[in-house]
């Protein structure tokens, strides 16, 4: 997701040959998730759900149709800070599998043990299989919810030898002013929580230790809530695009960030 300005086509120059994941093999994976994919189990009776009354926001970047529609994409929002377009495609592994559907995924699964742990969940998309919505828009969809915490989901376009996650955190910028300390607090948590509970390691190209500051993303900058954005690896990376496909890293990746946010809520 990094290189926002990137319009990516199934096709086009920025695939790169070589990858691991092979055209048969992406043949055979799993659709993309649905909620009726993913039940939540019923929370314990006996005892109240550890995040019950909360309020989750859930930003699951790009949509699977936004490379049909250049001229949606185009169109330009107020970021806080500056105009940018509207979205972007996102990126994909050589094999095709789209960084729109791996968000999704993700997405789904947190969801699902978001709900089963008692809390309101909020998305900025009903599915991968449509437009948009602009990222300014993304922002207000949570704002409005009064979410507690929210959480933008992505993976990267980087260098062919790049792996790992990052961390990106807002900085102060007016409508997130408040929320810049407990926002920080929050990336700690999703920090400790990916290396915890998932394969990935730190990005070894992007940022440093995990972690970046990020002044032109309208999802940090518009934020009135607690939030960060995951970059959670590196798409162009063999290594890394073999984990990103798979259902299991998908919801060891959602687990991580469920942990994280039940922790952050929690005030650990």
């Amino acid at each position: 997701m990094r290189l926002d300005h990137r319009v990516l086509r199934p096709g086009s120059r920025h695939v790169v040959a070589g990858l691991a994941v092979t055209a048969l093999a992406l043949a055979l994976l799993p659709a993309t998730v649905t909620s009726a994919d993913v039940r939540a189990a019923p929370a314990p009776a006996a005892s109240r759900p550890p995040l019950a009354g909360k309020v989750v926001g859930i930003d699951p970047g790009h949509n699977g149709l936004n490379y049909t529609s250049p001229a949606f994409l185009a169109r330009k929002v107020w970021n806080g800070r500056e105009w940018e377009g509207c979205d972007t495609t996102g990126t994909q592994t050589a094999g095709g599998y789209t960084e729109a559907r791996f968000n999704w995924n993700v997405a789904v699964y947190l969801r699902a043990d978001l709900i089963r742990m008692g809390a309101r969940v909020v998305m900025t998309r009903t599915g991968n299989h449509g437009l948009g919505p602009c990222v300014d828009t993304r922002s207000r969809i949570l704002n409005r919810a009064h979410a507690n915490v929210s959480i933008d989901i992505h993976a990267d376009y980087g260098p062919l030898s790049g792996r790992g996650f990052t961390v990106l955190e807002p900085v102060a910028d007016g409508p997130n002013n408040k929320v810049i300390g407990s926002s920080r607090r929050f990336g700690r948590d999703v920090h400790a929580m990916m290396l915890r509970d998932t394969a990935f390691r730190v990005s070894n190209y992007y940022g440093r230790d995990g972690y970046i500051s990020r002044n032109d993303l309208a999802g940090l900058n518009l934020t009135t809530m607690p939030k960060v954005l995951i970059e959670t690896g590196n798409m162009r990376n063999a290594a890394d695009a073999a984990l990103l496909v798979s259902p299991k890293v998908q919801r060891a990746v959602a687990a991580a960030l469920a942990a994280a946010i039940t922790r952050f809520l929690a005030g650990h």
